[in-house]
């Protein structure tokens, strides 16, 4: 009698997940170069970016329906399932991480230290290009309400030095932040108030924020607002509380270390 070979049963998807995860990969790391390429097109690579996030979403669903077959019927391609998972995973952390904080975070793109008075950003024609030939417009009554809520810890900062002094402190913290400065005028002229205009990059994605500082003499010393907005979205995941925040808190310790 000759004997009846009986076959595994073997899932496609546990391939088809890793090919997936792969491709993500590939496509998003891509899609990061490109978009931190000042010289590339920013909307061209963020839709790459997209999709490459979209791709690995696939990936991980493929993986899962690939663990439902080996559970159920003893399939082979669990190890390509759990790789592909694994790897759709390290493109789907960072971004899931973002989603996460943006639940618990107010819809905000546009933080100040000062919510009754907000630093206007100049309309000089080296900030104006700087910007890319925009104006960051006013938040309005509402959201600067919301962020009153949102981040009441986002406060100025007060030095108990002279304008010129915090000027230059204020100047070399966004040195060593590697804010480009776009113009840095000095406390004096008609309102006494110096001004620190810069465009600042995210870390991840290198995309622009406006940011602007206002330097205001006082009977007491100084007193140091800021104003960062981002350029794209209407939500901010709580990047320019976090940069104000940072930058303010090294302008302080710039100021101890002088003392």
């Amino acid at each position: 009698m000759r004997r009846l070979l009986v076959e595994e049963p073997v899932t496609r998807a546990g391939p088809l997940a890793r090919q997936l995860a792969v491709f993500s990969i590939v496509a998003t790391g891509i899609a990061m170069i490109l978009v931190r390429d000042p010289r590339a097109d920013t909307d061209a690579a963020l839709v790459a970016l997209v999709a490459g996030l979209g791709i690995a979403l696939a990936a991980a669903a493929a993986a899962v329906f690939a663990f439902v077959r080996v559970w159920r019927e003893g399939a082979r391609g669990l190890g390509a399932a759990l790789g592909g998972l694994i790897l759709a995973l390290l493109v789907l952390g960072y971004p899931a991480y973002l989603g996460l904080r943006g639940l618990r975070l107010s819809a905000l793109s546009d933080i100040t230290t000062d919510i009754d008075n907000p630093p206007a950003f100049s309309r000089s024609r080296a900030a104006f290009a700087a910007r890319g030939g925009r104006y960051p417009p006013d938040p309005g009554t509402a959201l600067r309400e919301r962020q009153r809520g949102a981040y009441p810890q986002i406060a100025p900062l007060t030095l108990d030095i002279g304008a010129d002094e915090a000027f230059e402190l204020a100047r070399q913290a966004a040195l060593k932040r590697h804010w480009q400065i776009v113009e840095a005028i000095r406390p004096g002229g008609r309102t006494g108030n110096g001004r620190i205009e810069a465009v600042a990059r995210g870390l991840v994605l290198n995309l622009p924020n406006d940011v602007t500082v206002r330097i205001r003499p006082r009977a007491d010393g100084t007193r140091i607002d800021v104003r960062s907005a981002s350029r794209l979205g209407g939500r901010d995941f709580g990047s320019n509380a976090d940069r104000i925040r940072t930058y303010l808190d090294d302008v302080a310790n710039l100021a101890l270390a002088v003392k």
